[in-house]
């Protein structure tokens, strides 16, 4: 029975270890086809998304119908994923912005869990994670009242979460994205 068990934990590491050089792979062939004016494509608009096509084709030194086509292979590559605009939540009531790590009672039960948190709105993002939990969602919620009533009567009810722990965010003091880097 212990042989079994061991080899179970070790396929599992194993098949991890897989799915990481798949998508390894995956994002290394896309970042080929990024060159330097795709680069500075994204610097410009991920400053300002609304900037027109026109005024990116100027600072590139290209024409717009490049700038336009360059945008668009991004976004079928996967490399631009939205656009838009950054609500402030405390002007909509939203005070507390928390972190939640959640256990859960095997990693396999994920997805499922995942449906359940995508239906509650007060989450916004969640990520499967390494560490002392399995995943970690960010959170907001209205005040300390709303955020027990989300922990008590929401998270802590789907089943296969075991347990959770909650850090109450006092001030978010950087929000960027990722830096885009030449290629040498």
């Amino acid at each position: 029975m212990r042989f079994f068990v061991h080899l179970l934990i070790h396929s599992k590491k194993i098949l991890y270890i897989c799915l990481l050089f798949d998508i390894i792979e995956k994002y290394t062939k896309i970042m080929e086809k990024v060159d330097n004016l795709d680069r500075k494509i994204l610097e410009i608009i991920t400053l300002n998304a609304r900037i027109p096509f026109k005024d990116v084709a100027v600072k590139c030194g290209v024409s717009r119908a490049a700038i336009h086509q360059r945008v668009q292979r991004l976004i079928e590559m996967g490399v631009i994923v939205g656009s838009g605009y950054h609500v402030n939540p405390k002007t909509l009531g939203y005070s507390t912005c928390t972190y939640i790590g959640i256990t859960l009672e095997k990693g396999s039960l994920y997805k499922s869990v995942v449906n359940e948190l995508n239906k509650i709105p007060e989450i916004v993002e969640c990520h499967f994670t390494t560490g002392p939990y399995t995943m970690l969602t960010k959170v907001y919620a209205r005040d300390n009242e709303h955020l027990m009533d989300l922990l008590n009567n929401k998270l802590q009810e789907i089943p296969g979460v075991i347990a959770t722990e909650t850090l109450i965010s006092l001030e978010q003091s950087i929000r960027k994205e990722v830096p885009i880097i030449p290629e040498e």
